[in-house]
């Protein structure tokens, strides 16, 4: 039967189905939400999809907000939806090779300021499309960015996506806890996990004398975890970089670890991916020496990666340390951290094989160290980024990590 002679019963029951597919190849659900406009819910989604894809994670950012649709200018995007390889579907808007964004704005022509006039029917079935028409890739993580409140679209989302789950965010002040006991209230009656509360601007650095100044109060982020039996995910200072940043479209906070945003952020997103059982598993305390390699599965590979202050340095012959990564079936096993041993030629391409390495992933390296280690098998990637060791084992084993210029001075 041709869609058009459908009725609109049949088209229902048509896009169910298409719904349900998109949706089973998508592993995590996140409704990114708030009671109360205003509490960065918009900069958090944002910054929590561009961290997950940084990892290697591949990931969708979903903009439900249709009426004041920011992420495209957070992101400072600049792509189109374009049709997609089947009938009657589209291309997402790629921000990175492994991140894809839908919003609203991308079709709205060329007035982004046109205002949205729409009521409920029209905005279930706008969001419905975003899923059912949209040609996503297969999906780690589902990001979905939703206007303040629990009206029709955080609503739309959890009847559509039974298995999201939520991330609701607040500020430390009692007007923006009243509204967020409303969301948590409401998650509680759709049946919709709650991963946790995000604490943002909590907290002001004085430039001058680095002290914290408590602009909205403080800590009622933490009460409110602690009285509703919820994970406190992260409390996040107000950062003024931030609304700057947002302005022009830059999501280079994340890779700046002189702020403290930046670091109390990491440690949210480590928090999400523990709670949704795709993160790295943590190292384990004791280390092998020298291990065998004849007794490896043919499934097992060792990432190695010169680190200083956690992540890759580009002095690959003067690292604090050295992170092996193992992995198994495409998926990060344990890390174990090592020191390496004098720096007297030839010595660490032996080392390295002899812990057992099968890829060295650094940000440079000589002539020479290179061709030793490929003498011993071990696979050499040159010019890496700057991130940590999990990050960049992601990156490697989802094929997106992009190598640069070799940084080695010798």
């Amino acid at each position: 039967m041709a869609k058009e002679n459908m009725s609109h019963q049949d088209k229902q029951k048509q896009q169910d189905v298409e719904i349900k597919e998109v949706l089973h190849h998508i592993k995590n659900k996140i409704l990114v939400m708030s009671g109360k406009g205003g509490v960065g819910k918009s900069s958090i989604a944002a910054y929590l999809s561009v961290a997950l894809a940084k990892r290697g994670y591949r990931v969708g950012l979903m903009d439900v907000d249709l009426h004041g649709p920011s992420i495209p200018r957070m992101l400072g995007l600049k792509g189109n939806i374009g049709p997609g390889n089947r009938e009657g579907k589209a291309h997402p808007v790629r921000y990175l090779p492994n991140m894809e964004v839908i919003s609203i704005e991308p079709l709205m022509g060329e007035n982004k300021d046109a205002a949205t006039i729409w009521r409920g029917p029209l905005k279930i079935g706008v969001i419905r499309q975003f899923i059912s028409e949209i040609e996503w890739m297969d999906l780690d993580y589902m990001i979905i960015d939703s206007p303040p409140g629990t009206g029709d679209e955080p609503l739309t989302v959890a009847q559509t996506i039974p298995d999201a789950k939520a991330v609701v965010v607040t500020t430390p002040q009692e007007i923006s806890l009243a509204d967020v006991r409303k969301s948590i209230n409401f998650c509680r009656q759709v049946n919709m996990e709650i991963l946790g509360i995000v604490e943002n601007m909590s907290g002001l650095k004085c430039p001058h004398c680095g002290e914290m100044i408590d602009i909205f109060k403080t800590r009622g982020g933490m009460v409110t975890a602690k009285n509703e039996g919820l994970n406190l995910l992260g409390s996040l200072p107000f950062e003024p970089q931030v609304v700057s940043n947002g302005d022009t479209g830059n999501m280079g906070l994340l890779d700046d670890d002189k702020f403290m945003i930046t670091k109390e952020f990491n440690k949210i997103v480590d928090g999400v991916l523990k709670l949704t059982e795709t993160g790295a598993k943590a190292a384990p305390e004791s280390k092998k020496e020298s291990p065998d390699r004849t007794k490896r599965s043919a499934d097992t590979k060792v990432l190695v990666v010169p680190v200083s202050g956690g992540k890759l340095t580009s002095h690959f012959g003067h690292c604090e340390q050295f992170a092996f990564v193992e992995t198994q079936n495409g998926k990060i096993v344990g890390t174990e951290m090592h020191n390496p041993p004098g720096h007297e030629p030839g010595v660490l391409p032996q080392w390295l094989y002899d812990q057992g390495a099968d890829v060295a992933i650094v940000g440079g390296m000589g002539e020479r160290a290179q061709e030793l280690l490929r003498e011993k098998g071990i696979e050499v990637i040159i010019g890496a980024p700057m991130d940590s060791p999990e990050s960049l084992a992601n990156q490697y084993l989802s094929d997106t990590l992009v190598a640069g210029a070799n940084v080695c001075n010798h």
